[in-house]
């Protein structure tokens, strides 16, 4: 991995993940993890802050960025919850199948390369009756804005580390045989249009 990946791409990507709005996202979500809590996505560690620490057991952080898991240090040590790093991409986890309570995972689904199995994966190591909380941007379903999200998606996921501005995320979870307790969605304010379209709520094994 090259200087841009390890230093540049970590920075700006912590950097817009932490905008108001987003920020505003994960205190929504990221209390409603519970037991033992599987991270899909840890980045730099945004989303510790968020945790309702009385609630959680351990927390597995799934990151394969090097740039990001150093990044992410500094708010593990200033967190109560203990944390085992693991050192993967999505489509491999290294844990046991029916081994977590919930899985976390806010904007992570637009730069995983095949979604679909890292998908199937969450759905493995899911305890029966866990749950999946997300918070994801992707397609809007307004076809102007669709348009620009194709267009852009190309040149946006070179600087982005490969986030991908139009994937239909409700379809992506339902196709992997998840069903939605709740699913609400709608632009944030404050970010572009193109980029801030979310999709958040519950998901469970179908």
């Amino acid at each position: 991995m090259g200087f841009y990946s390890n230093n540049i791409e970590p920075a700006l990507v912590s950097l817009a993940c932490q905008t108001g709005a987003v920020s505003k996202q994960r205190e929504i979500i990221c209390p409603r993890a519970h037991g033992t809590v599987l991270e899909v996505g840890f980045g730099s560690g945004l989303n510790l802050p968020h945790y309702d620490a009385s609630r959680v057991e351990h927390l597995y952080g799934l990151e394969p960025s090097p740039g990001m898991r150093k990044r992410a240090a500094k708010r593990m040590a200033a967190s109560p919850i203990s944390v085992e790093l693991l050192d993967l991409s999505g489509e491999a986890i290294a844990l046991e199948g029916q081994s977590v309570d919930s899985v976390l995972i806010t904007y992570t689904m637009c730069t995983i390369p095949d979604v679909a199995a890292a998908l199937g994966e969450m759905r493995r190591v899911l305890r029966d009756g866990g749950e999946i909380f997300f918070s994801e941007h992707g397609r809007a379903p307004d076809e102007g804005v669709a348009r620009w999200q194709n267009r852009l998606n190309g040149m946006w996921g070179k600087l982005a580390g490969g986030c991908n501005l139009n994937r239909d995320i409700p379809a992506l979870m339902r196709n992997a045989g998840l069903q939605f307790d709740s699913l609400d969605e709608g632009y944030l304010r404050g970010v572009p249009k193109f980029a801030g379209y979310n999709y958040w709520g519950t998901a469970r094994l179908a």
